[in-house]
């Protein structure tokens, strides 16, 4: 009974049945693992957990049964299990391998456009594009295209004698198959009657001479032909087609075994392609005919010595296979076979490096002269190991004849990749040396004439002389820089060089002269733009570094320290806090090591240390008269005092050269053009604009004079304060001439408006080689900049000058000189530039009166928002405020203008636009300030009083007493001017 009532029911439903639809819970007695293994066949649907669970012993299961079959068994469960599938699941199968299966071989005409497969196979020739024809019906359809066939017709002078169809195709490969086939059974003449080419009417006499020279031409053709096929089929490679129109060889380059054919110059082949290339010139003709005549006994054995023997002298190449082969020359008729394979110009090419750090590199690239290889590398992200493999790249496993380096840099260090300076010290890292030995290997001897041009004055420091030996130990070549450290952006490279050679000058090596000049007017300009932006972004710049440093700080010391540590411990907190806050009050170049050092100036007692450390740190100036004392500055200083001396004399004649332009290119012509009463410009007119300079011109020649004069007559005991001091004292007429500038350029543009032969003349002489790619409104700006370079020269004389010495007091004289009236000349500058900023504030606020007057200028401009008070019966510390509007208030020294801004965002522009709506302006002594209190509902803001209006107004924290105390201070100076 026992056992019957176990046995199961057929149809009959079980208790774990039930389980596995959820409808009710298992036994208590029931263990997973029976579950998990009774009745395996069977799926449960509504238990997710167990369906899973099954599902993936299963997987394993049938796994393990895979790994234990056969191939042949493997494939026929692949193959019955791939029946079984459905669309969704082959094409998932079908993505699958797509994604992880590389493509081996494919057909490049179905994955790329068709406009890209057209160009590939343009290259081919009539040949191969009939035989890709035979591959498959795509390959058919685009070889037979008439964009293909019409360019090879018409360079034959077969032109189609029909319009085709709209859908016609392959029209231009039928003509040139016709055109082909008859081509040896008519003469030139009647080729062109039967194939429609331009049939030029000539004399009976020359068409027979050119029917004797064409059948005695494809006779012997014909045989050459025959000879050289058979020998190109065993030693051409493989994947060549031995054609002209070979794509594998670059443009202009022809395989050499093709190039046998018609590439030796007396070959009757040769000739027979000039012969067909030039049919209508029939001078060339008979000079075709009488070379074919002088040549009677050439044969192919002749050839074939020729050809072996000039290769044989001549380096290997290595190609895209990496086999050695012969290199390949370009096609040209008219060279004998000396020049034909041995050209030195292609053997040893001129290869100059431009980093991508250079200002305006773009223009120094399009400046390279032909034949030069130009090599840009970007500066960033570069190894030096990836660097050379792009220089061998270029060379093509051949050596230069010199390599230019053009990167930033000084005098002591060359720039060449982000990370690797390349000075005395970081010449020692293994890296580095690998690389200057391997770029050494890359150029010729110095025997041949082999050289490395470094554009950077590494010639003027003992630094920069130290690393140019050590070069040159590693290279073994023969290294060139500028010797000079002139002044202005990049103008080194127009000075002297070490081991200079005058008809063979490393910018007329490697750049074209206008164009070189351009870049380097171009560097200018951008180191003056540079300056303006620099100084514009260095308050946002001096923000965000205090943000980020103070972020830094913060995460190093809780990385280090958790919070309750910082808390226990008061005193590291104190001490964090002090220096947080000294930093923040102070601007420092290195906020880090400023924390640190102050950290370790609290820690140590010692008062002495303290000094040491901020001294050597903190105040330049005195660590540099420290070393002085110490003695270190003061070895050499004789030789590096006359190399400055002779540096301002190098300065001096080029400022010189520069006003002698101006006398040369434009007074002496236009005062000859009043003297042959043919004037261009009045007597009064050029007076007023080159008097001034030409007096300028007279005073520093007279400076030149002297300054020669003493340093051909140098010695240690030589001084050069006497004569600056002389120098100084006649600078009334520089103050002439800044007078007068303003009026100097407004003559000018005036004048080149209203009379076109000034403005002619302008056109001619502006900006050309004479002027050193400059307009004469760029050369009368030399002036202002030339005390600037003054007084850099001057300081680094006094620094070599021995305080003993008798010229350090008058140098030092000089130098104050100079600084006084340079601050004379940006005084100028401001006030010049005060009128043109009212100006440009008056065009930029629609609808504002007339601003500019005498003495008035523009103090500080500052954006605020205007807030309208809900009630004013509420107590003030709970009135509500509302903004209304945005504005843009501009303080002058005498007025405050009131304008609102209003910003507008354009699509597909990232700035906005901002447009000023003229509201008020307030007569400063009119004017009431009040400070607002802070509450709950307003912040930083104040309250402006006008006779008519008033203004609540808000700014941010960090602006709000900046603008009140200079708004403040504007009042009072007001008030007490006018008398009130």
């Amino acid at each position: 009974m026992i056992a019957a009532s176990m046995t199961p029911v057929l149809h009959s439903v079980q208790q774990w049945h039930l389980e596995s639809l959820g409808t009710t819970s298992p036994s208590s007695n029931q263990t997973p693992e029976m579950l998990h293994t009774r009745f395996s066949s069977w799926t449960p649907l509504e238990n997710k957990s167990l369906n899973k669970q099954l599902f993936q012993e299963r997987v394993r299961l049938i796994s393990h049964w895979f790994d234990m079959w056969n191939d042949k068994q493997r494939n026929q469960f692949l193959h019955w299990i791939l029946l079984k599938c459905s669309v969704s699941q082959l094409k998932f199968v079908g993505n699958w391998f797509l994604e992880n299966t590389p493509v081996v071989k494919a057909d490049f005409t179905t994955l790329l456009p068709r406009f890209i497969s057209l160009y590939i196979f343009s290259f081919l020739s009539p040949k191969d594009l009939c035989a890709g024809a035979q591959v498959n019906w795509h390959w058919k359809f685009i070889t037979e295209q008439d964009c293909l066939w019409m360019p090879k017709c018409i360079r034959f002078g077969w032109f189609l004698p029909y319009s085709p169809a709209q859908n016609e195709y392959s029209a231009w490969k039928h003509h040139y198959i016709a055109c082909a086939i008859h081509l040896n059974g008519l003469a030139p003449r009647g080729t062109n009657e039967t194939y429609e080419a331009l049939n030029v009417p000539q004399t009976e006499n020359t068409e027979q001479k050119e029917k004797r020279c064409e059948k005695w031409l494809q006779k012997i053709a014909q045989e050459r032909l025959a000879l050289h096929k058979k020998e190109l089929l065993k030693t051409r490679p493989p994947w060549l087609s031995g054609t002209q129109s070979s794509g594998f060889f670059r443009p202009g380059f022809q395989p050499y075994l093709s190039q046998t054919i018609h590439g030796l110059v007396g070959s009757p082949e040769a000739l027979l392609l000039m012969k067909k290339r030039v049919s209508s010139n029939f001078i060339l003709s008979d000079q075709v005919y009488k070379e074919v005549r002088s040549v009677p006994n050439f044969n192919l054995a002749t050839e074939k010595h020729i050809v072996l023997a000039s290769l044989k002298s001549m380096p290997k190449r290595r190609n895209v296979a990496g086999s050695d082969c012969y290199p390949v020359l370009p096609h040209k008729c008219h060279l004998t076979v000396s020049q034909r394979y041995v050209n030195k110009a292609h053997l040893h090419p001129h290869l100059v490096l431009i980093s991508s750090q250079i200002p305006a590199y773009e223009m120094l690239v399009n400046s390279v002269k032909p034949g030069v290889i130009p090599l840009v590398y970007e500066y960033c992200g570069t190894t030096l190991e990836n660097l050379f493999n792009c220089i061998e790249k270029e060379l093509d496993s051949q050596t230069a004849r010199s390599i230019g380096i053009v990167s930033d840099g000084d005098s002591r260090r060359i720039n060449l990749l982000r990370g690797y300076k390349i000075s005395t010290k970081d010449l020692l890292t293994p890296e580095i040396r690998e690389f200057w030995k391997k770029l050494g290997s890359c150029v010729t001897s110095q025997q041949e004439g082999g050289h490395i041009d470094i554009f950077l004055p590494l010639a003027a420091s003992e630094a920069g002389k130290e690393l140019l030996t050590q070069l040159s130990d590693l290279t073994g070549a023969f290294l060139r820089t500028p010797t000079g450290i002139a002044s202005g952006s990049y103008q080194h490279i127009l000075g002297e060089w070490l081991g200079y050679e005058k008809d063979n000058s490393p910018p007329s090596l490697y750049f074209t002269e206008v164009k070189l000049q351009m870049w380097l007017r171009m560097t200018e300009l951008l180191e003056d733009t540079l300056k303006t932006i620099r100084k514009q972004l260095i308050p946002y710049l001096k923000d965000l570094q205090k943000e980020m440093t103070g972020r830094i700080i913060g995460q190093i010391v809780f990385d280090a320290l958790n919070w309750s540590e910082v808390q226990d411990n008061q005193e590291i907190a104190k001490f964090l806090t002090d220096g947080l806050m000294e930093l923040s009050s102070g601007n420092y170049e290195n906020p880090l090591e400023f924390l640190s050092h102050f950290l370790l100036t609290k820690h140590n007692k010692n008062k002495d240390l303290r000094n040491q450390v901020f001294l050597t740190e903190c105040n330049p100036e005195a660590s540099v008269g420290a070393s002085i004392k110490n003695g270190k500055l003061q070895e050499n200083t004789p030789e590096k005092r006359e190399r400055f001396a002779r540096e301002l004399l190098i300065s001096e004649k080029n400022y010189v050269h520069v006003l002698e332009i101006i006398r040369d290119v434009y007074t002496k012509p236009l005062k000859a053009a009043l003297a042959s009463n043919r004037p261009i410009l009045s007597h009064a007119n050029v007076q007023i604009i080159f008097s001034d300079i030409l007096d300028i011109l007279q005073l520093n020649r007279w400076f030149l004079a002297k300054l020669t004069q003493r340093l051909k007559e140098w010695s240690p005991v030589q001084n050069l304060g006497d004569i600056l001091i002389k120098f100084g004292q006649q600078f009334q007429i520089y103050s002439n001439f800044y007078n007068n500038y303003a009026v100097i350029l407004k003559t000018i543009d005036q004048y080149r408006e209203t009379t076109p032969l000034f403005r002619a003349f302008l056109k001619r002489h502006d900006k050309t080689v004479d002027t050193g790619m400059r307009s004469l409104q760029e050369l009368l700006l030399c002036p202002s900049k030339r005390f600037e370079e003054y007084i850099v020269l001057l300081h680094a004389l006094r620094l070599h000058t021995p305080t003993e010495h008798t010229d350090h007091e008058d140098v030092t004289s000089a130098i104050k000189q100079m600084r006084q009236y340079k601050d004379y000349i940006d005084q100028l500058k401001q006030n010049m530039g005060r009128d043109d900023q009212i100006l440009t504030t008056q065009r930029l606020i629609q609808g504002c009166p007339q601003l500019l007057k005498a003495n008035r200028y523009l103090i500080r401009t500052q954006d605020v928002a205007q807030l309208c008070c809900c009630s004013e019966k509420v107590s003030a510390p709970f009135r509500l405020y509302e903004h209304t509007h945005d504005l843009s208030l501009f303080l002058f020294n005498d007025i405050l203008v009131i304008a609102r801004r209003s910003i507008f965002h354009k699509p597909f522009e990232w700035s906005p636009k901002m447009t000023l709506q003229f509201l008020e302006v307030v007569a400063l002594h009119q004017l009431f300030v009040e400070d607002i209190p802070e509450s709950k509902y307003i912040k930083n803001a104040f309250l402006l009083q006008g006779p008519r209006y008033q203004w609540i107004c808000s700014t941010e924290e960090v602006n709000k007493f900046p603008w009140l105390s200079t708004l403040q201070r504007a009042i009072t100076c007001s008030i007490e001017e006018n008398g009130f």
